[in-house]
């Protein structure tokens, strides 16, 4: 194999396991000729949206694309208004999907409910492609809400799984299976499920179980090692409704601050190691850290930060692009750093400073406390208020307002304090600026 293709797999028979589901075993071999199959059936075009749900299916989906040299598109939301706006930046785009009917206003291709593998190629003959090659385009959403574009080549993506292999320990383990809860089209699923099942001859789980109680059946349907690929907000929920889950190999979480009593917590439960990933849709994976060990990142291989100009870059092989970080990075002399917050979650308040990072940690460690945030004044500062939305049942706005008395400054006690019954985060557990604005509204209309 050329030193400048890399295989969109690398299990070692052609029986291995690529997704274990509810209907069975999609094995290597199918994969390969799953992929080979619908690449002839794809559109003429030079840039499809991957919609499909189905984890197995958006996998054959993008390495088909690849194989037409296709670049697959993965917006934040497949709702109408980011789709729309796709499609008028990328006119010859279409939509890859495994539902009923596809996105209004945008040629669709469903996918097809059979694949004629008889013609396709063998195992033997898995599909390689170029590391240069742009694989994918994933999108957030810049100060002006508009979805910003960042490229991933097929290089990097390959880089940052196989780095984080060896960052989370996993390198060497056999016959493995990853449970998901957080959605494929996502930086963090996309990396840290599909790609990492992929690149280290493992399998993922079919599933995109949510609620504790399925995401323990999920786990229980296949054998271990098993590993549970997550985000806080899951994690706290299994913890809060005791759930029991089947033996775990590893807990890997990521997309928001993970205090640490939380991540010890979730290891002596379920007796696996626990390591966060730190990273960003603009770069991809940066670093790891087993979290009741250490508050210090470590970059995975292929990594590194460094400081120009004032702001802290992160670059290397594995990285989407050299780019600057859009939190507070504190580099230590040792190589590792720490993480301080975005940039955009510093709080000052007559004159006195603080994080919301900080401050929501505090809230969220109050007994009682299921799920909580602050909410930063409109102004960004100065005389204005925080507010903050708690959800805590048997717990009045007063008990949770005693309790951050005691371990907060009182220019950052919110005013005011909402109790409500749900907060609105996504499938990631972030919290959107518009979510935010639609539940403010709700609260203020009661």
């Amino acid at each position: 194999m050329s030193p400048a293709l890399l295989p969109i797999l690398r299990h070692a028979g052609a029986a291995d396991a690529v997704c274990r589901s509810r209907v069975g075993i999609a094995t290597a071999a199918q994969l390969a000729a799953d992929v080979a199959s619908l690449a002839e059936r794809l559109p003429m075009a030079n840039h499809v949206v991957n919609l499909c749900r189905d984890r197995y299916r958006f996998t054959v989906g993008l390495c088909a694309a690849l194989k037409r040299g296709q670049v697959t598109l993965l917006p934040m939301s497949a709702v109408p208004g980011p789709i729309a706006s796709l499609a008028r930046h990328y006119p010859t785009l279409y939509a890859l999907h495994d539902q009923s009917a596809g996105p209004a206003g945008i040629r669709d291709f469903p996918y097809p409910t059979t694949l004629n593998v008889a013609d396709c190629d063998a195992f033997g003959v898995v599909a390689e492609f170029p590391s240069q090659q742009c694989a994918v385009v994933l999108f957030t959403s810049g100060s002006t809400g508009e979805p910003q574009p960042h490229a991933r080549s097929w290089g990097a993506l390959v880089a940052s799984a196989r780095a984080a292999a060896t960052s989370l320990g996993l390198e060497g383990l056999a016959s493995a299976t990853i449970l998901g809860t957080v959605a494929h089209q996502h930086s963090y699923g996309l990396e840290s499920i599909v790609m990492l099942a992929l690149q280290q001859g493992f399998a993922f789980h079919g599933a995109h179980p949510l609620l504790p109680a399925d995401i323990a059946t999920a786990l229980a349907m296949v054998e271990g090692p098993r590993i549970l690929v997550t985000t806080p907000i899951h994690l706290r929920s299994l913890l809060y409704q005791k759930i029991e889950l089947p033996a775990l190999h590893r807990i890997v979480c990521a997309t928001a601050p993970l205090a640490t009593e939380l991540a010890r917590e979730a290891e002596a439960r379920y007796g696996a190691p626990l390591y966060e990933i730190y990273g960003c849709t603009e770069v991809g994976q940066i670093a790891t850290r087993r979290t009741v060990e250490t508050d210090r990142w470590s970059c995975i291989d292929n990594m590194h930060l460094r400081e120009s100009g004032g702001e802290v870059r992160a670059d290397g092989p594995a990285a989407a692009s050299d780019a600057p970080l859009n939190d507070l990075i504190e580099l230590l002399e040792d190589g590792r750093f720490l993480l301080h917050g975005r940039k955009s979650d510093l709080v000052n308040i007559g004159g006195k400073r603080s994080s919301l990072p900080y401050l929501n940690f505090h809230l969220n460690a109050i007994e009682g406390v299921r799920d909580g945030v602050f909410v930063m004044p409109a102004d960004g500062g100065g005389l204005a208020r925080l507010s903050a939305y708690v959800v805590a049942p048997g717990l009045s706005a007063q008990d949770v307002l005693t309790a951050l008395r005691r371990v907060i400054d009182p220019a950052f006690l919110p005013r005011p304090l909402h109790i409500v019954e749900v907060l609105p985060r996504n499938a990631l557990g972030k919290l959107s600026e518009l979510a935010l604005t639609q539940l403010r509204d709700a609260v203020t209309r009661r």
